[in-house]
């Protein structure tokens, strides 16, 4: 039901942004989350935008990421600016359902992920 696109390969410094389809389902239903999964760690709270717009961010990307929706095209975004190596993961996009929003347990829809390599 959801579909993330927009990764790939990038050096320190560059930008990307990644794109959350609600493919079979309404996105605007729901507040929408990214997060980031590396390898041998545990997964990691990006940011979560509200149904109308208010967002809230992890530590690590607070400045550098800015998720954002357009609820007509059923897409939600991921910008991301002055990417680190750090950034390297596997991001996803999920839809909220309850509990805390840095949380994976709070979310109950879940994309396939798109990888995110960020070079030194």
């Amino acid at each position: 039901p959801l579909e993330e696109s927009g990764g790939g390969f990038v050096q320190a410094g560059g930008s990307l942004r990644l794109s959350c389809a609600g493919s079979g389902r309404n996105v605007d239903s729901y507040a929408m989350g990214w997060f980031r999964l590396a390898p041998g760690q545990e997964y990691e709270f990006v940011a979560t935008i509200s149904y109308d717009g208010d967002a809230f961010y992890g530590d690590t990307v607070k400045s550098r990421f800015t998720i954002s929706r357009v609820n007509a095209k059923n897409m939600v975004y991921l910008q991301m600016n002055s990417l680190k190596p750090e950034d390297t993961a596997r991001y996803y996009c999920a839809a909220y359902s309850n509990g805390e929003v840095s949380v994976t347990a709070a979310y109950n829809y879940w994309g396939q992920g798109t990888q995110v390599t960020v070079s030194s």
